[in-house]
């Protein structure tokens, strides 16, 4: 089974990149290397891995993926800090 990967790197500029693939180390090697020049991660180097999740259905990952990127950054933080608990209230819009 083929497995598929979710992943969120903080960038040097204090923002998140939220990307997929099939192959996480070949694909923290190319963001790191700036091999897209054109890429979002390719001018916010040093980049920092600072979550990633495995799947078996790369469909089940693009939606993950798709999902995680419409987050606010504090929504981003509590999941790359464990804190689930407070995603319920983070997901919560403010009137």
């Amino acid at each position: 089974m083929k497995k598929s990967y979710v992943y969120i790197l903080k960038c040097a500029d204090d923002t998140y990149y939220t990307g997929v693939t099939s192959n996480l180390e070949s694909r923290m090697l190319k963001h790191q290397t700036g091999f897209y020049p054109n890429s979002y991660t390719a001018s916010r180097k040093p980049l920092k891995l600072v979550f990633y999740c495995e799947f078996t259905d790369i469909n089940k990952a693009i939606e993950t993926e798709k999902q995680l990127k419409k987050w606010s950054k504090a929504k981003k933080e509590a999941l790359i800090n464990g804190e689930f608990n407070s995603l319920i209230n983070l997901a919560k819009k403010k009137f």
